[in-house]
């Protein structure tokens, strides 16, 4: 049973970033079909601010999913988190664009990013909690990012798809309708994962909660009154590994392209072997957290990011294949490093009788206010400044505030915690 759930946690993970991810990797594309204008910045902006729109609704799923998940059971939630985010994608790649439908054309792409944001404020959270409570407590750290690392490969995936789908036909079909076979496959792809949680159960740690639990129990209002201190330390601790990943995953693709100027082909082919490297290195910081903690994986992840991410983002941007390669890998192993002890944290530090909330809260804030709008406040920053690395000083910035809050707030280790 503990193997099902660590497959079902991981394939949900990979189906969910599949999803949430095609966005980025296709972010030039969707600027040139839903945003046309004189402008290119102006229509990447734009294409970033709808890549943000998800995760505005992101913390209101997670409070719904979150709560619901509390009161009935984390693999029910799972399985409509799931069918709603594939859907919503698969129905992304049957859009017409502006030039068939003007107008409708990006205000149903938002619609569908909302649906996308909504449903994965509930399953980001809902299957580390659902592996978590399932682990050896000594391997906590190893099977949260085994998960976690699943969020990696769909990048890979999706991306060695639109790779060889670009290079094996003309870029007038491509552009007109090979760009929307990956996302079609994502409804398939929902339906195996629900098979696969289908053979799985609860756990006995929630068996046991859900029985203490009274008819007056309110998981938002248990959260907010036992939890208001973690879920500000889990916001700032989680918002570092948001801009970090979706810098990664998501800007790094039309990043290379715009400002360091290498092609489509060279910017996926980069980015898939810098995700690659991700799912890798992260199941190695989990277990670096499990012998040496959570804490220490903190403080080492945040500095280096605070002084590899501007060296990292001008290799990037450097317009040298192989330079930019080796900049993606740098920031890669800082992430990981910092990953290693984030992504079991923003769950060991909650009970279990409002972990689903309390995390699902906490988490999709920091998603929506710092991994939302990393791509967007990236493309302004370096329009405004001209600056190609100035992603880099800002990712920098916040990887030094982190720093600091975790050495000189209360920020716990969580190593072995129980209840």
């Amino acid at each position: 049973m503990q193997r099902r759930v660590l497959l079902g946690g991981s394939v949900g993970q990979f189906i969910e970033f599949y999803d949430f991810t095609l966005y980025g990797l296709t972010a030039v594309i969707f600027s040139q079909l839903f945003f046309p204008g004189s402008n290119p910045l102006a229509a990447m902006l734009a294409t970033f601010a709808t890549f943000g729109v998800a995760f505005v609704v992101r913390p209101l799923g997670g409070l719904f999913f979150g709560a619901l998940g509390d009161r009935i059971g984390r693999r029910r939630v799972l399985t409509i988190t799931l069918i709603a985010i594939g859907g919503a994608t698969a129905l992304m790649g049957l859009l017409p664009g502006y030039a068939q439908i003007g107008a409708w054309a990006p205000a149903l792409l938002v619609l569908c990013r909302l649906i996308q944001g909504f449903s994965a404020g509930g399953e980001s959270v809902g299957a580390p909690s659902f592996v978590f409570e399932h682990a050896p407590v000594s391997r906590r750290g190893f099977w949260l990012n085994i998960t976690i690392a699943a969020t990696a490969l769909p990048s890979v995936v999706a991306g060695t798809m639109i790779l060889i789908l670009s290079q094996s036909m003309p870029n007038e079909a491509f552009m007109a309708w090979g760009w929307r076979l990956p996302f079609l496959l994502a409804l398939p792809l929902a339906l195996f994962g629900v098979w696969i949680r289908s053979r799985t159960e609860e756990s006995e740690a929630f068996k046991d909660a859900k029985a203490s639990q009274t008819k007056e129990f309110s998981p938002i209002r248990e959260a907010f009154r036992e939890n208001k201190l973690r879920m500000v330390q889990v916001i700032f601790v989680m918002g570092l590994t948001a801009m970090g990943f979706y810098f990664l995953s998501a800007y790094f693709v039309s990043y290379v392209q715009t400002t360091g100027h290498l092609s489509r082909e060279q910017s996926l082919l980069i980015n898939a072997g810098a995700l690659a490297l991700y799912a890798v290195l992260l199941p190695i910081g989990g277990r670096m957290s499990d012998r040496f903690g959570r804490k220490p994986m903190l403080i080492a992840g945040s500095a280096a990011l605070a002084i590899l991410a501007v060296p990292s983002f001008m290799l990037v941007t450097s317009g040298s294949l192989p330079l930019a390669l080796l900049g993606q890998a740098i920031f890669v192993v800082a992430l990981c490093i910092y990953g290693g002890g984030c992504y079991t944290f923003f769950v060991e530090i909650f009970t279990t009788k409002t972990r689903f909330t309390s995390a699902a809260v906490s988490y999709n804030g920091a998603y929506a206010i710092f991994g939302g709008t990393a791509p967007f406040i990236g493309t302004a920053l370096v329009g405004a400044s001209g600056v190609p690395h100035a992603p880099g000083v800002y990712m920098a910035a916040a990887a030094a505030v982190v720093l600091l809050l975790v050495l000189f707030t209360r920020v716990p280790e969580t190593r072995g915690r129980m209840g």
